[in-house]
């Protein structure tokens, strides 16, 4: 499973976010999700994957927590 696949599972498993709507450069924003829906992907993602992901401002896309996870 890529990196990428793997944001959309964490991403399709706690906020219901349809896979087809999802390619790398989709923003958050475009998948109604905000700041804090954030916060709890990235600790669904540390959490399932045994990783410790830094967020930053210029993360927007869902390849962009893809290139992160796989840091």
């Amino acid at each position: 499973m890529t990196n990428f696949e793997k944001v959309v599972e964490i991403m399709q498993e706690n906020r219901n976010v349809d896979p087809s709507l999802v390619k790398p450069e989709t923003t958050f924003a475009e998948l109604g999700l905000d700041s804090l829906d954030m916060v709890e992907l990235v600790m669904a993602m540390e959490e399932k994957y045994g990783c410790a992901l830094e967020m930053t401002a210029d993360i927007k896309t869902v390849g962009d927590v893809a290139q992160l996870l796989g840091a």
